[in-house]
């Protein structure tokens, strides 16, 4: 029977939460505005953790916007300090590189949503 939380599933969780408190407290730079981490994956050899986060503004976001990319770019250059930061805080021998990357996840529920929303008041008009 294959265990539900792996090694690296455990590491990641932790991983994701001690980021959003650094990133929030720690990250003094102005141009990253408020930021969630969604997810965060560590490989098997536990050499890179890959970061998914987006951004909470009002307009919808995708990764080929200039905030997005400045943002990731500010995340990826400060992606030493991070680690740094993370090594004093887990109890773990080999802190991951980081890498970050934008989650287009939430941009595609808000759209199959409202997909979703014009096709049911569609039915509903014809009926």
């Amino acid at each position: 029977m294959p265990k539900e939380f792996t090694r690296s599933h455990r590491i990641a969780d932790q991983i994701q939460r001690e980021l959003a408190q650094l990133v929030q407290t720690g990250l003094k730079d102005p141009r990253i505005g408020m930021i969630t981490i969604n997810d965060v994956r560590v490989s098997r050899d536990m050499g890179y953790a890959d970061v998914y986060i987006t951004l909470l503004t009002a307009e919808e976001l995708n990764e080929d916007s200039e905030e997005i990319k400045l943002t990731l770019e500010v995340l990826n250059k400060a992606a030493g300090f991070l680690r740094n930061e993370l090594g004093r805080s887990l109890q773990i021998r080999m802190i991951p590189h980081l890498r970050f990357y934008f989650d287009k996840t939430v941009g595609e529920g808000r759209r199959m949503s409202d997909l979703i929303a014009k096709a049911r008041s569609k039915d509903k008009g014809e009926d």
